[in-house]
């Protein structure tokens, strides 16, 4: 029997290891062949010591570990599960657009010849499409703490208690509105409130009256709760702005499609002093948080210190005025989330039969289905679609779809392994079938 020092012994030296992976690894740095080699002889030391398998070799385990740094993390997925915003496979998806190489006039005023900003870019889109001065941090939870921070620091903001609501990953507003430095005026029930419950809480102290769109949650029964409209007329009554939190950030008309969410722009022009939302969500773009509303509140959110803290970085820019633009413009293919919305049931069910009848080996039938806008919106809100519903051991093949290159994601129902097309894109179709050929070959 090999003993654990005689296992240690073996261990080869680091230049060892180096010599034997040359020529073969000489497109890697040598000094980071080095270091992978010193780690994967510290593993290899590790679980003699553990008194475990070896497992790989020294060498096989730089070789993978080489190979691991090579291929991105960050990879193309065919979202095969019918969510559009799904949040963990980044929100929104995003049309064709190639980032600028090199330089661009970021900051740069081109026809002043002078230093700009750069949300010169994207800011007189958000305006011609909301109706109202704009401007865009990194996501809608810094978006809240700017307009709590510099708006009511140091006082009060009275918010329902039924809208003190978590979101994905843990975000609570409560928590936001502590960070911010205002102290939270709560009124009302969890299941009712009414305008008087405001008007009750207003004091000296008041900076805000605070709405918030549930987004991903919908309480039913003995319930109630002001109009918007009820409080931007208190609001004006008592000299309080009124801020909303629309969370989603619904722009287009989405109702003919069956998502029925508040508009901002329908906000606004009812006299909401300022919004917010997201902007991959139902805008359609990247990661954004909105800011829109009255303009000298709009300066002053720009003149905050946070505001540079939390501004865009310049991809996100390129990418919020290319959906911004296409928007407008109605060019639904140019912003995909939109798109997938808008199709009909009737032509996904068209696509599914005939990926279907071109799919060698599988056993599969098109049925009804419903599709999700996701992203934590539009809860109870469904999409009629069709979806492809295979016969097999589901989660065997679900796994398999998820280890395929590039990675298919679908979901299970009802033990059955389920498609859904309209989060698909077309160009995507043929590796799709690719997939489930070769999963048909293997017969999970």
């Amino acid at each position: 029997m090999v003993t654990e020092s005689q296992r240690l012994r073996e261990l080869p030296a680091v230049h060892e290891v180096v010599e034997r992976l040359f020529p073969a690894m000489s497109r890697f740095p040598r000094a980071l062949v080095v270091a992978e080699a010193r780690r994967a002889i510290e593993e290899r030391r590790s679980l003699i010591l553990a008194g475990a398998a070896d497992g790989a070799s020294v060498e096989e385990r730089v070789v993978a570990a080489l190979a691991a740094l090579e291929k991105p993390s960050l990879r193309h997925v065919v979202n095969a599960t019918g969510v559009v915003l799904h949040t963990n496979l980044g929100r929104a998806p995003l049309g064709p657009m190639a980032a600028l190489p090199g330089y661009s006039n970021l900051e740069y005023h081109l026809a002043a010849g002078r230093r700009g900003k750069r949300d010169a870019h994207y800011a007189p889109l958000l305006e011609r499409l909301l109706g109202a001065p704009a401007i865009a941090v990194n996501n809608n939870a810094a978006a809240v703490f700017l307009a709590l921070r510099e708006l009511a620091a140091g006082g009060e903001v009275v918010v329902s208690r039924g809208e003190l609501i978590e979101i994905g990953d843990g975000f609570r507003i409560p928590d936001i509105m502590a960070q911010s430095g205002a102290a939270i005026c709560e009124v009302g029930t969890t299941n009712r409130t009414t305008v008087d419950d405001y008007r009750a809480a207003i004091t000296a102290r008041t900076r805000l009256l605070l709405r918030v769109h549930p987004s991903n949650f919908k309480m039913e029964g003995f319930t109630a709760r002001p109009a918007l409209g009820e409080l931007i007329a208190l609001g004006r009554e008592r000299g309080v702005p009124v801020y909303e939190d629309l969370g989603s950030g619904c722009v287009a008309p989405l109702r003919p499609f069956g998502i029925d969410e508040p508009l901002a722009a329908e906000s606004l022009a009812a006299g909401a002093d300022l919004v917010s939302f997201s902007g991959d969500k139902l805008l359609g773009g990247p990661q954004a948080g909105i800011l829109a509303g009255k303009a000298e509140i709009v300066a002053r959110l720009r003149r905050n210190p946070l505001y540079r803290a939390l501004r865009l970085d310049k991809l996100v820019c390129q990418a919020l005025e290319h959906t911004l633009r296409s928007l407008i413009l109605e060019r639904w293919e140019e912003a995909p989330a939109l798109a997938m919305i808008r199709l009909s049931a009737a032509s996904i069910r068209a696509r599914a039969e005939a990926l279907v009848a071109r799919t060698r080996g599988i056993r599969a039938e098109v049925v009804p289905g419903n599709s999700l806008a996701g992203g934590g919106a539009t809860p109870q809100q469904t999409i009629p679609t069709w979806l492809i519903a295979m016969e097999c051991n589901a989660a065997a093949a679900e796994a398999a779809l998820r280890a395929a290159d590039p990675p298919i994601i679908a979901r299970i129902e009802d033990e059955k392994l389920i498609l859904d097309l309209r989060t698909v894109f077309p160009a995507e179709e043929d590796e799709l079938a690719a997939a489930l050929e070769a999963l048909a070959g293997r017969n999970p």
